[in-house]
């Protein structure tokens, strides 16, 4: 299991950003994730068209330390 932190700000006010967290089954590195995350960042944007992506890391889920 690996975590997207994907930093979304509101395609009406861009000055208001959230962090959202998705998870799913990733067999590669966390620099791998960092690469291939990008389907699954389109794939909640398409869910959610009130948001825009600005930038995403990958980490293991509860790992204290997040970096974006």
């Amino acid at each position: 299991m690996i975590e997207i932190i994907l930093t979304v700000c509101a395609v009406s006010n861009p000055t208001y950003c959230e962090e959202k967290y998705l998870q799913f089954e990733w067999q590669g590195s966390i620099r791998q994730c960092i690469m291939g995350a990008q389907p699954y960042i389109a794939e909640w944007i398409g869910k959610h068209p009130e948001w825009m992506a600005r930038r995403w890391s990958c980490d293991y889920p509860g790992h204290e330390k997040r970096q974006i």
